[in-house]
């Protein structure tokens, strides 16, 4: 195919730390490369208050911050950003792929490094969709501050649910913490805060079964998984984080994935598609952090390069 503006040796979709650090190895390497990003710089990140695990930051660094700090190092060195641009349909050409973006836009590339990460998994029960963005949430960065002095209901026992849990209680009067469990999945670190602060209360082996409200969050209806009791917390907003899942289906059809749809790709990040490489939280891996995502964006830009070299 013709060299053109819109024909790249690289082409990355998801602007979180795995897709700005694949672009910042791949420009550094003077490959021509873009990257696309639907939404706002640094993916799921950019809706943590505070990361205190990221190395090189001993005093933590808020999410939102990420994000715009590894894109301008990127641009420095050449990457081309499409912002609030996203990739909607991928196809297979013998020198490379197609990519048709949703504003109707044609790219041609002759790799893909996918980095468009995972979204939490909905409930599942009654009023949830229904109110969502009333009362509904999966952001408390986003949405908290709308609940100043009222009480709130964070749903699962994780890192996040927990640490956003801890986060709300800036704003709320209350936060209840409902997990299915008697014991929490977060790390002790995360759970010490929660069991620390006076503003959050554990509602322990209790299940959501339904959000209450008419145009509004009026409450959710919780049941206790051991005695089958049902009640109703008050609350004015019912934040979610039961797992989640790969944000794949643009490439699902030309490559394997597993049950929850996260891109069987190893340590290399290579596919079982030719010149797609899977970086960050969008395949198989142990552990979903900011700092295995980056590792996945340097690997893949390597791998990338490689993979163009022997073509």
């Amino acid at each position: 195919m013709e060299e053109n503006k819109n024909s790249y040796d690289v082409l990355i979709i998801g602007g979180g730390p795995a897709g700005l650090t694949a672009g910042l190895y791949a420009a550094r390497a003077r490959l021509h490369c873009v990257l696309l990003e639907r939404m706002m710089m640094g993916g799921q990140i950019a809706t943590t208050d505070m990361v205190e695990n990221y190395p090189g930051f001993p005093e933590g660094i808020a999410g939102s911050q990420i994000g715009p700090l590894f894109e301008s190092q990127a641009k420095r060195f050449g990457l081309e950003v499409r912002q609030f641009q996203e990739g909607a349909k991928i196809e297979r050409q013998d020198d490379g792929f197609t990519v048709v973006c949703g504003n109707g836009d044609q790219l041609f590339s002759k790799s893909i490094i996918v980095a468009t990460g995972s979204s939490w998994n909905p409930l599942g029960i009654p009023g949830e969709e229904r109110l969502r963005g009333a009362g509904v949430s999966y952001c408390a960065t986003c949405d908290g501050a709308f609940f100043r002095d009222q009480e709130l209901a964070v749903i699962g026992g994780g890192n996040s649910a927990v640490e956003e849990a801890v986060f709300l209680t800036r704003f709320a009067s209350k936060v209840y913490i409902i997990h299915r469990r008697d014991q929490l999945r977060a790390e002790k670190v995360v759970q010490e805060k929660a069991f620390a602060n006076p503003k959050i209360e554990m509602v322990w082996s209790h299940v959501p079964i339904e959000i209450v409200g008419e145009n509004q969050v009026e409450g959710v209806k919780v049941k206790s998984v051991k005695s089958g009791e049902e009640r109703l917390l008050p609350v004015a907003g019912v934040f979610i984080y039961v797992g989640m899942k790969a944000d794949s289906g643009i490439v699902s059809h030309l490559l394997e994935t597993d049950e929850r749809g996260y891109i069987k790709a190893g340590e290399d990040t290579l596919t079982t598609c030719p010149g797609i490489f899977a970086a960050g939280d969008v395949r198989t891996k142990p552990l979903r952090q900011v700092a295995t995502a980056v590792a996945d964006g340097a690997t893949a830009a390597a791998m990338a390069e490689k993979y163009l070299e022997n073509l």
